[in-house]
C-alpha cells in the first residue's frame, strides 16, 4: 500500500515549507542573503537530529541550481570524497558536497577535504549532531561557516502534522481524526522524522473497513511499543540508548549503566561520543558532591581517544561505574541556570566600582578601583566585601546540595557570608 516513506514524501521543496529555521532562511535572514546573492560559504550544519539538516542542504543546491553529490560519514570514505572532487572538477559546474554525520569523518578523511574546499572545487555542507569544535578539524573549521539549527517548536511539530493528515487522507481516501497530539509530541522529541514515522506507523496499522481512522495517544503508544526496531530502522535508537545510559548513571544504578554503554559499544558508537556525555554527568549531576568525578570523566575522554576500540570499552566501562556509584548533585547546574535566567532579567548591570580595573590616571580619578579589599591581606584570605552589582546585593545563586561535601561547603558559606547570603 505504501512505498515511499511519510516523512521523505513530506520532506519540504522550498524555503516557505521548511519550519524552524526562519532565522537563517527566512526572507531577510543571514543565509537566505547569500542564498539571494547567488553564492555561500561552506558551512557546517549543527543540531539535533531531525531539524531538517539534510533537507536544508537540498534546498540550498536547489536555489542555486548547484550539483548536488551527498554522502554519509558512516559508509563513505576518502575514495568516495576523491570520486566527487573529481567529478566536480570534469563537469567545471558550481557543486555542493553534502556529508551526512561528518563528525564521523576521521582526522585522514577530513583532510582529504581540504584542498577541494579551499580552491573552490565544491562547496563543503556538512551535518553534525555533535559540537564541530570538538569533532572537526581546525583547518576545515576555519575554512567553514558554523549555523545552529535549532528543535522545532510544538507548533511547526503541529503544522506538518496537520499536512501529512491531509497527505494520507487523500492515499487512503479516508478521515483521520487525531484525537490528542501528545503521545506524538513526546515520541518525536521535536524530530520531525520520529514524529512522521511514529504518525504513518499509527496511521497504517488501524486501516481497516472503516471510513475513519482514529488516532488516539494509547493507539500511538501501543503502535511504538510494537514497532520500535521498523520505527527506529533510520537509527533515531541511538539517541534513545544514550539517553538511557545517561539517566541510569544520573540514577545510580550501575548495573543498568553498563547494559546501555554494552549495547552502544556492540553496536559500534563512537567512544568518544559516550565518554564527552559522561563529561557533562559529571559536572551536571554530579558536580561538587564529588568533584573527582569530573577529572576521571575527562581523563576518560582522553583516554579513549588516545587509545581507541577495543580497549576503550575498559575505560569505559570503570568510568560509567564510577560515576553512576558516585554521590549526587545538580547544584552547580541549577546555579548557573539561576544566574543566567537573572542575567536575561536585569541585562548589563554596572560593574562596582572597587572592582573595576584602573590601568589608566584617568580611571584612578574616576575612582576605579577604589575601595577594593585584597583578600590575602586578611586573616584567613578572606574579608566580607560587595562583589554583586547593587541591585543584586545579597543575591543567592549556589545553594548547596545534600551530600557529605556540599555539607562542609554550606557550613564554610556560613561562616564567611553569614551577613550577606543566608546559608
Amino acid at each position: 500500500m505504501k512505498s515511499v516513506p511519510l516523512a521523505e514524501e513530506m520532506r519540504p521543496t522550498s524555503f516557505d515549507e521548511y519550519y524552524g529555521q526562519e532565522f537563517l532562511v527566512g526572507e531577510g535572514a543571514i543565509l537566505r542573503k547569500s542564498l539571494d546573492m547567488g553564492k555561500i560559504p561552506s558551512m557546517i550544519l549543527w543540531g539535533p537530529p531531525g531539524v531538517g539538516k539534510t533537507t536544508l542542504a537540498y534546498l540550498i543546491a536547489e536555489h542555486l541550481k548547484f550539483n548536488f553529490y551527498k554522502l554519509s560519514a558512516i559508509n563513505s570514505g576518502v575514495r568516495e570524497v576523491r570520486e566527487v572532487i573529481d567529478n566536480a572538477k570534469k563537469t567545471n559546474a558550481p557543486s555542493i558536497l553534502f556529508i551526512d554525520e561528518i563528525h564521523r569523518f576521521s582526522k585522514s578523511q577530513q583532510d582529504s577535504l581540504l584542498g577541494a574546499v579551499e580552491q573552490g572545487i565544491v562547496t563543503l555542507i556538512g551535518a553534525t549532531t555533535e559540537n564541530p569544535s570538538f569533532e572537526v578539524i581546525s583547518p576545515l573549521l576555519s575554512r567553514c561557516q558554523i549555523y545552529i539549527l535549532k528543535p522545532l517548536e510544538e507548533s511547526h511539530l503541529k503544522k506538518i502534522l496537520e499536512q501529512a493528515k491531509e497527505l494520507l487522507q487523500k492515499k487512503l481516501s479516508k478521515t483521520i481524526v487525531i484525537h490528542s497530539t501528545d503521545a506524538l509530541m513526546y515520541i518525536s522529541g521535536g524530530d520531525v522524522r520520529k514524529l512522521l514515522n511514529a504518525f504513518e506507523l499509527s496511521v497504517y496499522s488501524l486501516v481497516s473497513k472503516e471510513d475513519e481512522i482514529q488516532v488516539t495517544d494509547e493507539t500511538v503508544m501501543n503502535v511504538i511499543q510494537q514497532n520500535l526496531q521498523i520505527y527506529d530502522k533510520s537509527g533515531e535508537m541511538h539517541y534513545d540508548v544514550i539517553s538511557a545510559f545517561i539517566k541510569s548513571m544520573r540514577g545510580s544504578d550501575p548495573n543498568a549503566a553498563l547494559y546501555w554503554l554494552a549495547r552502544m559499544i556492540a553496536a559500534g558508537e563512537d567512544p568518544k561520543f559516550i565518554a564527552r556525555r559522561m563529561v557533562i554527568l559529571a559536572a551536571e549531576d554530579i558536580g561538587n558532591a564529588n568533584p573527582n568525578a569530573l577529572l576521571l570523566a575527562t581523563n576518560c575522554f582522553q583516554a579513549v581517544t588516545m587509545i581507541g576500540m577495543p580497549e576503550s570499552r575498559i575505560i569505559l566501562s570503570q568510568t560509567a561505574i564510577y560515576l553512576a556509584c558516585s554521590p549526587k548533585s545538580n547544584a552547580s547546574y541549577l546555579a548557573i541556570e539561576a544566574a543566567l535566567s537573572a542575567v536575561e532579567k536585569t541585562k548589563n548591570l554596572s560593574v562596582p566600582l572597587a572592582l573595576r580595573n584602573a590601568p589608566t590616571g584617568l580611571m584612578k580619578n574616576l575612582s576605579y578601583g577604589a575601595g577594593y579589599k585584597y583578600a590575602h591581606d586578611f586573616q584567613g584570605n578572606f574579608i566580607e566585601s560587595d562583589f554583586m552589582p547593587q541591585e543584586l546585593k545579597g543575591k543567592k545563586f549556589y545553594e548547596p546540595g545534600n551530600n557529605a561535601r556540599e555539607k562542609d561547603l554550606r557550613s564554610q558559606l556560613q561562616k564567611m557570608w553569614k551577613n550577606t547570603y543566608k546559608y
